[in-house]
């Protein structure tokens, strides 16, 4: 009974943090704001940021602290337990207390920013929260995901009923992040939108002050997460794209067992994430084949076209996705009103008129910012060919596995897998 008790506290906390915010929010809709019938429109709500630079490396520290002691509870002590213990503080800490900034996700867009904008100066405390835990995932796999990251916490505290997704969907699914991550890149570069914090899944959850919408967004991922585990870090996360990449190099991995694998099978139903690999049927042959890149001329031709071709539709989709910077849809509607008689009343619009600026003023930015985007969608096409085309080549040139083992990329280091194997370390 005791057992059970520790088993599940870790849950029983997030769930409680959870409880505690909801009660906040129901408290500030209890009292509404008055409404206006002079048309007037309150301003946006904006939180003062009045941390210290000190306060700033405070958070740095505690992310370091997070990601060694989820190394020690995952690789060292292989605890699955432990790894629940961290995400429950990371969440607390990270997700609720930190509101979900600052955010190893987000500072992608920060990155983006400055290194395309020179007129950008990215915080220190932000470009560190986006090195770290790729440093991290190089030395030891994807731990910043299995025990640090609040919105992977936060789907754990629902992940109870796990079922495999079909491999076809899941490689259908598996390409969303990379989309995302290319886009993400791209409307940060050009100055037009952070669109990984507007479209935050859980910023519900831990802002009292978020819009319905992202509310229901997180709430739909976590039902959904009850039957599909973690389902924005397998299917939306951008910051998974570069877990994924480096984890793939990572020196010291987190394994299945502890010990020589005895091929006993029983671990096959033991990831939620399909992140094991299965060994091979028969150990590995002396009669090899000569040559295992036989076929890579035709897969390289593959990818380039790709690549190629990607770039090439980005290219031509540029102004469509220009559409998300202010000034680009501003000079449509100050366009539509001009040509087509469709008055433009937009806060904007209004803003526009008052301000002096004259309309060729506008529509030349407005050429600018598409340019800019011409020059950006191309790499981001690229990026995404590649990808796509190394996905396809990878399979073509793998060794023979003799034991099961995770695949690096997509191996949460979650510690799932560790109760289906029965080899013990002897003390």
């Amino acid at each position: 009974m005791i057992w059970k008790i520790k088993k599940y506290l870790p849950y029983f906390i997030i769930g409680v943090l959870l409880i505690w915010h909801s009660v906040l929010f129901a408290q500030e809709q209890r009292f509404p704001r008055p409404e206006f019938e002079s048309g007037y429109s309150f301003p946006e709500r904006q939180l003062l940021n009045q941390r210290g630079p000190m306060w700033e490396y405070m958070d740095v520290a505690v992310l370091v602290a997070a990601l060694v002691v989820t190394y020690w509870m995952a690789v060292v002590k292989r605890s699955r337990q432990g790894i629940l213990w961290v995400s429950a503080f990371s969440l607390g800490y990270f997700g609720f207390y930190r509101q979900g900034c600052i955010c190893a996700i987000g500072s992608i867009q920060n990155v983006s920013l400055a290194l395309f904008n020179s007129n950008y100066s990215i915080p220190l405390s932000a470009l560190l929260f986006f090195l770290i835990p790729l440093a991290f995932a190089l030395f030891s796999g994807r731990l910043f995901c299995a025990g640090v990251c609040p919105m992977g916490a936060i789907q754990e505290l629902t992940g109870f009923r796990q079922i495999k997704v079909p491999k076809k969907v899941e490689a259908v699914l598996g390409a969303i992040p990379f989309v995302y991550l290319g886009l993400a890149i791209l409307f940060a570069a050009t100055g037009s939108e952070f669109a990984i914090c507007r479209f935050d899944p859980f910023v519900g959850m831990f802002r009292i002050d978020a819009p319905y919408t992202m509310i229901i967004f997180g709430s739909l991922l976590l039902i959904v997460g009850i039957f599909v585990n973690r389902p924005y870090c397998r299917y939306l996360c951008p910051y998974g794209v570069l877990q994924n990449i480096f984890s793939r190099f990572s020196l010291k991995h987190v394994t299945i067992t502890p010990a020589d694998c005895r091929i006993c099978r029983l671990c096959e139903s033991g990831c939620p994430y399909d992140a094991i690999l299965q060994s091979d049927p028969a150990p590995a042959s002396v009669e090899q084949p000569v040559n295992k890149w036989k076929g890579s001329l035709k897969y390289l031709l593959i990818i380039l076209i790709l690549a190629f071709g990607s770039a090439v539709f980005l290219y031509n989709l540029a102004p469509v996705l220009s559409g998300m910077n202010k000034n680009v849809r501003l000079a449509k509607e100050i366009r539509l009103e001009k040509e087509k008689g469709i008055k433009a009343s937009s806060k904007a619009a209004v803003a526009f008129f008052s301000s002096g600026k004259t309309e060729d003023e506008l529509f030349n930015e407005e050429h600018l910012i598409i340019e800019r985007f011409r020059k950006g969608a191309p790499w981001v096409g690229i990026f995404l060919g590649l990808s796509l085309g190394i996905f396809l080549f990878m399979p073509t040139v793998r060794n023979v596995r003799t034991e099961y083992e995770p695949d690096r990329g997509r191996c949460y280091s979650c510690g799932k897998c560790f109760k289906f194997c029965p080899v013990k370390v002897k003390a």
